[in-house]
């Protein structure tokens, strides 16, 4: 309650005349006059009342006191048995927090980091966020329920923003245990078929078993080898690129009973094979047009070692000149065919025929080598069609076509065929979708028995004209026609002859990008995007484990003829494994040092020096009987002086909000009349005297 003046009068007004009726009585008094007292009286309370004190009382309520309780729900806690312990700790928390209507509790779940590729668990920026519109007299405490792995704790010497206990409640158990294996140092790329070197590291988190741990290691889905690790040391891994483009190298190390969980026991490494200096060997059988489009083609591409031969003097051909006359060099066919055949990685034969430039019997050769592995592209012209033809030697046990002996002479469009709509060796090829297709015709091609393989290309009257075929551990391709040289010269607006003959090339060589059945999933960001290819029928849905075991089914909707995709946001970071049908890939979402996925094992030590700062208590939640309790909380009035190993001290606020105020005029009404007549009444009787 207060006292406060509402004068009737201007202040400096009331001031003056107070001023003169002091100066009036003072002299009244000091010569003694009689009734002097009485007047001043009566003057102070006309002046009181000209004044009009007011006595003020103010209507308060107590303000809650406001504790966040900061939930852990990030990757690591997301184990049954930590899920069960967080679940019942927060209902037996909320139970008591209602005991005392003082205490307002604001319940706030954090994941770890969505947005970010190396995601950690933050509780300390959602405490700050959940207490943005409080003001610091009123937080009364902080309580964090985690499993104690929280990588934004405040050092000891950095201020806080509010003066009250923190304390954690830990989840999981002591002394837990957890096997983990991580990607040390490893490249990026590697060339194909080079030796590469890895370093690998087994962690035992927590007392563990110790002894030596089996590694298994798989490229892109086939096991190479079994390490034996020593946990806490580096282990080398030496391997080779298998083939060009995205190789995964998937480490996985054993179960250990008793860990608390198996999600970081496998590790994932991509490294992009690079083919260094492909070597293709081009045999061209006789000087034609189109052969210098293939040349071209081949020496535009750095990468590429092109070793080109034409056969300009078949053996037939004897019109007496001099050999010192000869300006041209003999075709060296053991030397490429036998001695070195295997270190081409491409053999083209364009408009070849056999003429007895190749022994019989390198033929054999050829088809071993395809084989084992190697490429035979064959640009057919019309002497696949006669009685030289390749396909009548030894190498026609790896061609997929073999010609009737006719030529198809007639106009015609090349076209994508079912399959090679599909096929990602054709597929999208610029102007295939219009019809007829938006590039130059053709004028010939060989006509063949009902091929083998893919025929990815049809001719006149949907002969085929580019038929794909593998041969053991080898590919074969045969373009049945001579006059893509055509689309190279532009004629009738030419065609997209490099792109297909650089598809060719690259599926013949194994390229992954171009293979017919793929599953391949990619991480962009957080998200998961998979990519399913077939030249098949729709191929289902994508089944996704994730780094904590469950399982999903993602549809995989088609984006064009073939192609097949899918695409999600996700929810945790790790090794994910992705399966369709016969299909498995695997991809590593986030950081592979992410902090949120390195550790896994509970422990009081990261929030320790944050409680023992603010006088805080941090417990474990589960008893040695596996049953769990929460320490009570303790409502504290006043400033918290020592932390209690027992209880959870909450500070409770002082702060109040103004509701209204009361006012009462000590000189209106009947009282303040009263008072005048009074003194007034009092002057009069002692003037009557």
């Amino acid at each position: 309650m207060t006292l406060d003046f509402h004068p009737f009068l201007p202040s400096p007004l009331l001031a003056t005349l107070a001023l003169v009726a002091a100066l009036i009585g003072a002299f009244a008094v000091w010569r003694r006059m009689r009734g002097a007292w009485v007047r001043l009286a009566a003057a102070c309370a006309l002046l009181a009342a000209l004044a009009n004190p007011v006595l003020l009382q103010e209507d308060r309520e107590q303000l809650s006191t406001v504790v966040p309780v900061i939930v852990d729900r990030s990757q690591s806690q997301q184990t049954p048995e930590r899920i069960k312990m967080t679940d019942e700790a927060l209902a037996q928390l909320k139970e008591q927090v209602a005991r005392f209507p003082q205490i307002e509790p604001r319940f706030v779940d954090v994941n770890e980091e969505r947005n970010s590729d190396a995601p950690a668990t933050r509780l300390f920026n959602a405490l700050s966020a959940a207490i943005a519109d409080v003001p610091p007299a009123r937080i009364g405490g902080a309580i964090m329920l985690t499993d104690g792995e929280v990588h934004d704790v405040p050092g000891v010497n950095q201020a806080l923003a509010f003066d009250a206990p923190i304390h954690g409640l830990i989840t999981g158990k002591a002394n837990e245990f957890d096997r983990r294996i991580e990607v040390v140092k490893a490249p990026r790329f590697g060339i194909v078929n080079e030796e590469q070197q890895l370093v690998l590291r087994v962690f035992d988190d927590g007392p563990g078993p110790g002894g030596i741990a089996d590694v298994t290691v798989k490229l892109n889905g086939n096991e190479i080898a079994t390490l034996q690790a020593t946990p806490g040391q580096d282990t080398p891994f030496s391997f080779k690129v298998e083939r060009g483009g995205s190789n995964v190298l998937e480490f996985s190390v054993a179960a250990v009973p008793g860990e608390v969980t198996d999600a970081n026991n496998r590790a994932v490494h991509v490294i992009d094979g690079i083919r260094e200096n492909l070597r293709v060997l081009l045999v061209s059988g006789e000087p034609h047009a189109g052969e210098r489009a293939w040349r071209n083609l081949l020496k535009s591409d750095a990468a590429v070692d092109l070793v080109h031969f034409t056969i300009l003097r078949p053996p037939e051909k004897q019109d007496g000149t001099p050999i010192n006359e000869l300006s041209l060099i003999a075709f060296p066919t053991r030397e490429l065919f036998v001695d070195k055949i295997k270190d081409f990685d491409l053999i083209i034969f364009d408009r070849y025929q056999h003429r007895g430039v190749l022994p019989i019997l390198y033929y054999d050769y050829i088809a071993q080598y395809v084989e084992n592995g190697g490429a035979l592209l064959i640009a057919a012209g019309p002497e696949h069609a006669g009685q030289d033809s390749i396909a009548l030697t030894p190498l026609s046990s790896v061609l997929p076509a073999a010609p009737t002996g006719q030529m198809i002479e007639k106009a015609f469009y090349p076209r994508l065929s079912e399959e090679g709509r599909k096929h990602p060796v054709t597929r999208g090829l610029d102007g295939s979708a219009d019809e007829p297709p938006h590039w130059g015709r053709w004028f010939r091609s060989v006509d063949v028995e009902p091929p083998q393989g893919q025929t990815v290309m049809v001719g006149a009257d949907n002969h085929p004209l580019l038929v794909l075929n593998r041969a053991g551990q080898g590919r074969v391709a045969m373009l049945l026609s001579d006059q893509g040289w055509l689309w190279a010269r532009g004629f009738e607006g030419g065609g997209p002859h490099v792109s297909l003959y650089r598809r060719i090339a690259h599926w013949l060589m194994k390229e992954p990008a171009l293979e017919e059945e793929a599953l391949t999933a990619r991480a962009s960001g957080r998200t998961l995007e998979i990519t399913r290819q077939t030249i098949g029928d729709n191929p289902g849905n994508a089944t996704v484990r994730y780094p904590s075991g469950r399982m999903e089914t993602l549809p995989l909707t088609q984006a064009e003829p073939g192609l097949y995709k899918a695409e999600k946001r996700m929810d945790e970071i790790g090794l994910f494994e992705i399966h369709n049908g016969d299909l498995t890939t695997l991809v590593h979402i986030g950081a592979v040092d992410a902090p949120e996925f390195k550790a896994m094992i509970s422990t009081t030590n990261n929030l320790k020096p944050i409680t023992d700062k603010t006088k805080g208590l941090i417990a474990r939640v589960s008893t040695t009987s596996g049953a769990i309790e929460v320490p009570p909380i303790l409502p504290v009035r006043g400033q918290i002086r020592a932390a209690d190993d027992q209880r959870m001290q909450i500070r409770l606020t002082n702060e109040t909000v103004l509701k209204g105020i009361n006012t009462l005029p000590l000189f209106a009404g009947f009282a303040g009349v009263g008072v005048l007549l009074l003194a007034f009444g009092a002057m009069w009787w002692r003037e009557g005297r």
